[in-house]
């Protein structure tokens, strides 16, 4: 079990890393990981998005599952994925990321099924904040 953390900055940027390692080692995607025997997947949310990125976040909603037995090289893994917002830290790499920016506009590839997760995220926060 995993989770990926879209986090929108304050302003409505999203914050991407840069993967490490494999797999898509060097291309852009959501902070994440894998949770932890004994962890709660809010818990490995907010840790996954402190150690990839350097900051704090308040989770304020679920984003969705993603089941797809082929979105990830290494098996059938599933992730739950949350819309969060910045509330302290400050934007870091970390040895898992080497690159951590902040992006008005996505790259154009993304590691797994990211780019989904985030279309979904920006479609949830236009449902919450009322907006076309």
């Amino acid at each position: 079990m995993a989770v990926d953390v879209v986090i929108v900055g304050p302003d409505g940027s999203i914050v991407l890393v840069k993967r490490g390692k494999e797999p898509f080692k060097g291309m852009w995607a959501l902070p994440g990981g894998f949770v932890e025997y004994g962890e709660r997947v809010e818990e490995a949310a907010v840790r996954e998005a402190r150690e990839e990125t350097g900051l704090e976040v308040a989770l304020r909603g679920l984003v969705g599952v993603y089941s797809r037995p082929d979105r990830d090289p290494r098996g059938h893994v599933i992730s739950i994925a949350f819309l969060a917002e910045e509330v302290g830290g400050q934007l870091r790499p970390s040895p898992e990321t080497p690159e951590v920016r902040r992006f008005k506009q996505l790259p154009k590839e993304m590691a797994f099924d990211h780019a989904e997760i985030v279309r979904d995220a920006l479609a949830k926060l236009r449902a919450i904040r009322g907006s076309p």
